[in-house]
């Protein structure tokens, strides 16, 4: 189940991020679906300040346990990605709703960032490997880099839908081609793993959120009607059984002791 990739090196450091199997991007766009859907939820059920604030606590109770542990731990660890896409939905639609920027420019700005923090990661660490994740400076350019392609995925993703008219449905369709292509043209021709990794992790935001919003925004936004609250629900329980089947078998710690280059 598990991605090849070209070299490994091992390392006296303890791995603080999953091996890349099938399991880690069903997760990851079941988490990016539920962070969408909850956040949704919460702005519209309560005051939008508040679920901000309880996004932003949650996400740094969340950051600081996973920065608190000395290895990879499956629960901590999602429960860390779930949050940054919890609160990472919710500070990109506060730059849209509350500042006014347009979904294109916060697009381009939410990128130029991306691109900013890749330079200075690989500048400092000569890597974007997260399988070199094993001090705490790399595992601080991580989550940073985490950080903003929840930021950049959502703007990305309603921009799509709304500001390009395609709705929420074809944007999905159109994010899911999107994410495929790198690990085809990995498969196909061996390009660059850390290239093609990171080019599809970017991607699975927009997927994730586009197809949470098809699910449980009414129909008059685009969507079928489900619900938000009921979609988060949904995704979550999915999430737990994910997370409970890799805590059991160390699927996605395996090889755990071998980094990839």
């Amino acid at each position: 189940m598990k991605i090849p990739l070209l070299k490994r090196i091992t390392t006296k450091g303890l791995q603080k991020v999953p091996e890349i199997t099938v399991f880690f991007w069903i997760v990851k766009l079941f988490t990016t679906a539920m962070g969408e859907s909850t956040s949704d939820y919460l702005v519209h059920h309560i005051n939008p300040v508040i679920a901000v604030i309880i996004g932003a606590f949650g996400f740094a109770i969340a950051i600081a346990l996973q920065f608190l542990t000395k290895k990879y731990i499956a629960w901590v660890y999602w429960l860390a990605v779930m949050m940054v896409a919890v609160f990472g939905t919710m500070a990109a639609d506060v730059v849209h709703i509350v500042l006014g920027v347009p979904y294109l420019i916060s697009t381009i700005v939410f990128a130029t960032l991306l691109i900013i923090v890749f330079t200075l990661w690989h500048k400092i660490e000569h890597s974007l490997s997260i399988h070199s994740i094993t001090t705490p400076r790399r595992e601080f350019f991580y989550w940073l880099t985490v950080g903003v392609t929840f930021a950049l995925g959502t703007a990305v993703g309603d921009m799509t839908a709304m500001t390009f008219h395609l709705g929420y449905l074809n944007s999905g369709i159109l994010f899911a081609f999107l994410f495929a292509l790198p690990l085809l043209f990995n498969r196909m021709f061996h390009t660059n793993e850390v290239t093609t990794f990171w080019a599809s992790y970017v991607v699975t935001r927009p997927i994730g959120a586009s197809f949470a919003d098809w699910f449980g925004r009414t129909q008059d936004l685009g969507g079928i009607g489900f619900g938000t609250g009921r979609t988060s629900i949904v995704l979550t329980v999915f999430i737990i059984l994910f997370v409970v089947y890799l805590t059991i078998t160390k699927a996605d710690t395996k090889n755990a002791h071998q980094l990839h280059l």
